[in-house]
């Protein structure tokens, strides 16, 4: 087969690339600075721009994006009258949450079990090797056949819009033939996967105030309206008894035609206790994949350790709804707004305020590149590909759809079931890292032969 070269070069560099991942993953680049320092993020940045430099690209740089966080971009020619793919991935990642909850530290990454461990691993860090392995592989077999162009997001995670403003302000910096999102999972391990739909997002920050300050629950409880007790009203009022997603205006009906998910295999992958049932009705795949879920993500309240008997004056919560292709996230925004004010209790005070926000994404299967991925993939598997929806959001693709309507995009990656991402304990199948390295290096080869074809034809 034309690939066993290419394989046999790109498991010569899994070492490599274990080594570099775990540097990349010691660096806590978390965007955040309420949280984490920012030199987290700009040494994962400054070392992805060192990699990009090393491997012969040009016009390296740290892009400065307006939510004030950096991206890393970086162009390598290839011949003349080649087609130009553009390779995404990003270095920010998410908190580690409970550290002592993790079985090894989050930032050290850690062989257990046949994975490797790590904040970042698969999310999106082994997605900056998953790229620069396919690109080594290619160099030592005459080098990458057409125009290749990196970027690598460094506000992902956030929300924030850094780098969608900065490509909308910039629009020919990014533009591409076919473009390469790094950033999706395999539907589970061993099981090549392409992502054809996004769930948008929108994350919301709602605090409720009903006095000047707390009071004493035995002199005042009963009678002086609690804000805690009223943010809880608010929050349960966005499920129904099934726990389907009630949003006031938000249709949560739509049905999912693709790949269908085993609620069985569903409640192992998620770790689901014995004899806790499942929230909402329907197949798995609709809900998780072709309808809105709200989701409660942080409380401010006081904690159980150090509580006092008081009624509370104020209280707050972030409140996170997906959003599937046919959904607008401004038009969710007003909604849940709307829905909020209109479920607090006893006129109690509410400001709604967005934290971030990003659109659904449909992706178009039947296009050139995904025949070229779908040939790489079997090559890389021995198994035929499949297509999957993603509950998560990558806001670019958007952007990019926008800005490049013809591009043609395909979203892979290594954030399968096991890898946990944005959990404690989140890993990496070093093997999917090898064999989705195989298979991004065989489609930039088969997908420039396509190109070729084409014009010739």
């Amino acid at each position: 087969m034309p690939s066993v070269p290419l394989a046999e070069t790109v498991a010569s560099l899994m070492p490599r690339a274990r080594t570099e991942l775990a540097e990349l993953v010691s660096y806590a680049s978390v965007a955040d600075e309420r949280q984490f320092p920012r030199s987290g993020c700009e040494k994962a940045a400054g070392w992805v721009a060192a990699a990009l430099g090393a491997e012969g690209f040009q016009d390296v740089a740290l892009l400065d994006t307006p939510d004030g966080t950096q991206s890393v971009y970086g162009y390598l020619p290839g011949p003349a009258d080649a087609p130009t793919v553009l390779l995404y991935a990003h270095y920010d990642v998410q908190p580690p949450l409970d550290e002592s909850a993790w079985l090894s530290p989050p930032f050290e990454l850690t062989e257990r079990d046949g994975r490797w461990y790590g904040r970042g691993a698969a999310d999106c860090k082994g997605g900056v090797l998953m790229h620069l392995t396919a690109l080594r592989a290619l160099r030592e077999h005459g080098g990458a056949p057409l125009n290749v162009k990196v970027i690598v997001e460094g506000s992902e995670e956030q929300g924030t819009g850094g780098l969608e403003r900065y490509a909308e302000a910039h629009p020919e910096l990014l533009a591409a033939d076919a473009i390469v999102i790094g950033d999706a999972g395999n539907f589970r391990v061993g099981t090549p996967t392409v992502t054809s739909t996004l769930r948008g997002m929108v994350l919301m920050e709602v605090r409720v105030a009903t006095l000047e300050g707390n009071l004493h629950s035995g002199q005042f409880g009963g009678v002086a309206p609690d804000a805690l007790a009223a943010l809880i009203a608010m929050l349960a009022s966005l499920r129904d008894e099934s726990g389907a997603t009630t949003v006031d205006g938000l249709d949560a009906s739509g049905e999912w035609s693709g790949i269908e998910y085993p609620e069985e295999d569903f409640r192992r992958d998620a770790k689901v206790l014995d004899g806790v049932g499942l929230t909402g009705t329907g197949s798995i795949g609709g809900r998780l994949w072709a309808r809105p879920s709200v989701t409660v993500v942080g409380i401010d309240a006081p904690p159980v350790i150090g509580a006092t008997p008081s009624v509370q004056a104020t209280a707050g919560a972030l409140v996170s709804v997906r959003v599937p292709p046919g959904f607008e996230a401004g038009r969710t925004a007003e909604l849940l707004t709307a829905h909020l004010r209109a479920a607090a209790p006893w006129g109690a005070e509410v400001e709604v305020a967005l934290r971030g926000s990003g659109q659904p994404f449909q992706a178009d299967t039947t296009s050139p590149a995904y025949a070229a991925m779908a040939e790489a993939m079997r090559d890389a598997y021995g198994e035929e590909l499949a297509v999957a929806g993603q509950g998560g959001s990558i806001p670019l693709c958007n952007t990019l759809a926008t800005l490049y309507p013809r591009a043609e995009i395909l979203l892979i990656g290594l954030s399968e079931p096991e890898a946990q991402i944005h959990a404690v304990n989140e890993s990496v199948s070093p093997q999917e890292l090898e064999r989705l390295s195989l298979a991004e290096a065989v489609f930039l080869r088969r997908y420039a032969e396509s190109k070729s074809a084409a014009a010739t034809a």
